[in-house]
């Protein structure tokens, strides 16, 4: 297979989608002749003209609400929000509308729209372009979320999005950007709401969202050597969640480890230790912990900024605590 970008990935997705379907087209800030903030679009203007790689001003409400009319008029609508942080300022189009359409309309109206946008703490980005809000629409009903964390899924699982014909976001994290793997040129699907174990284990179930798969992976072969055997999980989509997939897994172990890097509180991993406990038999014991980025904003100083998310030490420190 071919060794890819991520961000040149996504690009290819795009394209693929928007050749396979003349209603399709993205909208976003500096996505034109200039390709976008991290490049993701680069070319596309040329191949597609102005009516389909629409450069926006800055105004996510205004064009993320046009989405959402497009969508239900029939087109498949992509939205470039280029940082997670600034689907705040379109709250109102995405909550209250785009994920509400097709059931106030008793499914008269479809909803083919997919939002996509960078997100994590990165390289002193401050506290305006780094926040993990993601479990923010998990909340919504009529949203899905998904988090590629390899070139392989986000050529299957953007697909699958923009193929979708309901609201999904589909989310990267800024530092896998330039990360390279193996694509099939062939176009392909992943199923959203299917996980992948990417390590198998018996002693204790670690389940990582986006980029924390790598952190949880490394931690897992550290624990290796104290002979603990960990089985990490990539959920991939956490709307739809593979719920089988992680209950299977902490029936095998009898332990787990969420770790992601958005805080705490109402966050992913208090959603995963309250399903588990609400689906295991009441006399199943598990030992259950999580770990999460500090719920501050994000500090600009590289060293705050490192000591404030989950790394693989505090992982293994984790696990130490509930073997």
């Amino acid at each position: 297979m071919r060794i890819m970008k991520y961000q040149q990935v996504i690009r290819e997705g795009y394209a693929s989608a928007m050749r396979a379907d003349a209603s399709t087209f993205i909208v976003g800030e500096g996505i034109g002749r200039r390709g976008g903030c991290f490049i993701e679009t680069l070319g596309l203007y040329n191949e597609f003209g102005p009516e389909r790689v629409l450069d926006m001003p800055i105004s996510e409400s205004a064009f993320v609400g046009m989405c959402a009319g497009a969508a239900a008029c029939g087109s498949r609508a992509i939205a470039n929000l280029m940082f997670l942080d600034f689907a705040t300022v379109a709250m109102d189009q995405i909550v209250n509308q785009a994920a509400k359409f097709t059931y106030i309309s008793a499914g008269q109206f479809r909803m083919p729209f997919t939002i996509t946008a960078m997100y994590g703490l990165s390289s002193s980005s401050g506290a305006h372009h780094t926040q993990p809000l993601y479990p923010w629409f998990m909340y919504v009903p009529g949203v899905k979320v998904v988090m590629p964390a390899t070139p392989y899924d986000v050529k299957g699982l953007l697909a699958s999005a923009i193929m979708d014909d309901s609201l999904v976001m589909v989310l990267h994290h800024r530092e896998l950007i330039n990360l390279k793997g193996p694509v099939p040129e062939d176009d392909y699907f992943l199923e959203l709401g299917k996980a992948e174990v990417i390590k198998e284990g018996s002693d204790v179930t670690i389940v990582a969202p986006g980029i924390m798969r790598y952190i949880a992976l490394e931690a897992a072969n550290q624990l290796a050597s104290h002979k603990i055997s960990a089985e990490v999980i990539d959920p991939r989509t956490l709307i739809p969640l593979d719920e089988q997939t992680i209950l299977a897994s902490v029936k095998k172990t009898g332990k787990l480890v969420v770790v992601d890097e958005g805080y705490s509180t109402c966050g992913f991993g208090a959603e995963i230790i309250a399903m588990v406990n609400d689906r295991m038999p009441v006399r199943t014991k598990i030992a259950m912990r999580r770990l999460h980025t500090l719920s501050v904003p994000t500090p600009y100083s590289p060293p705050l900024e490192k000591a404030i998310i989950p790394d693989s030490k505090k992982i293994i420190n984790t696990v130490m605590e509930i073997m």
